[in-house]
C-alpha cells in the first residue's frame, strides 16, 4: 500500500494532522478543514472520509471503508477501529415515503436524520457493518461483523447482529497491554 508524503498530507488543509499519520494515496478525503487526525493513525485503501471527522490517536479505517461524518460530525477515539467495508453515518434521509431523497433535492423538500457518532475508545467495528446517526459506540466494545448499529451501546460489551444487541462482556486485558505501550514499549 502507498502512503501520502507527509508533504502531500500537509498541503491537503486538516484541520489538525498528528505525528506519524498514514494515508492511502487511493483515499478519497474531502472537507479537509473539517477534519482531524491523531498520531500514529492510519486510512487504508479505498476510503472516503468527508464531513466533520475527528479520529483520535492510533485509529485504523481499513480498506473500502465510508466515514460520512456530514454536519454534525463522525468522532474516533483512540485505539478504535473500522474493519474493512464498514459504513458510518451521521446523517440519513428519510426512507418512509414522507419525504423526498438524495443530495440533488432541496433541503425544503426532504426529511434528513442528522446527529454525531461517537466510536469510543478501543472499540472495534467488524467487517461490513454499519453505524446509523445518534449512535455512541461505548468504550471498549466490538461489534461483529455485518452489524447493524441503530442504538447507542454500554461500555465493555460484544454485539451483534441486525440490528446489533449485546451478546457478552469483552476482556478489559488490552487496557493493561494500553498503559504498557504508553509507557513506551510500544513506540512506534
Amino acid at each position: 500500500m502507498a502512503f501520502l508524503t507527509q508533504s502531500q498530507l500537509q498541503a491537503m488543509g486538516f484541520k489538525h494532522l498528528g505525528v506519524d499519520v498514514k494515508i492511502s494515496d487511493k483515499a478519497s478525503i474531502y472537507n479537509c478543514d473539517l477534519i482531524e487526525i491523531g498520531d500514529y493513525s492510519r486510512i487504508d485503501d479505498f476510503c472516503v472520509v468527508s464531513g466533520r471527522v475527528t479520529i483520535g490517536r492510533n485509529v485504523h479505517i481499513a480498506v473500502f471503508n465510508n466515514v460520512a461524518g456530514g454536519e454534525l460530525g463522525v468522532t474516533m477515539e483512540d485505539f478504535s477501529g473500522l474493519a474493512y467495508g464498514c459504513h458510518v453515518f451521521s446523517q440519513s434521509d428519510d426512507y418512509t415515503g414522507k419525504s423526498m431523497t438524495n443530495p440533488t433535492v432541496p433541503a425544503q423538500f426532504k426529511s434528513e436524520t442528522k446527529a454525531p457518532v461517537v466510536i469510543g475508545r478501543h472499540v472495534i467495528v467488524g467487517t461490513s457493518s454499519i453505524v446509523m446517526p445518534g449512535v455512541t459506540l461505548a468504550e471498549g466494545c466490538s461489534v461483529g461483523a455485518m452489524s447493524w448499529i441503530t442504538k447507542s451501546t454500554e461500555p465493555w460489551g460484544v454485539y451483534f447482529g441486525i440490528p446489533a444487541k449485546r451478546i457478552k462482556n469483552r476482556s478489559k486485558k488490552l487496557l493493561e497491554l494500553e498503559a504498557e505501550y504508553l509507557a513506551g514499549a510500544g513506540e512506534q
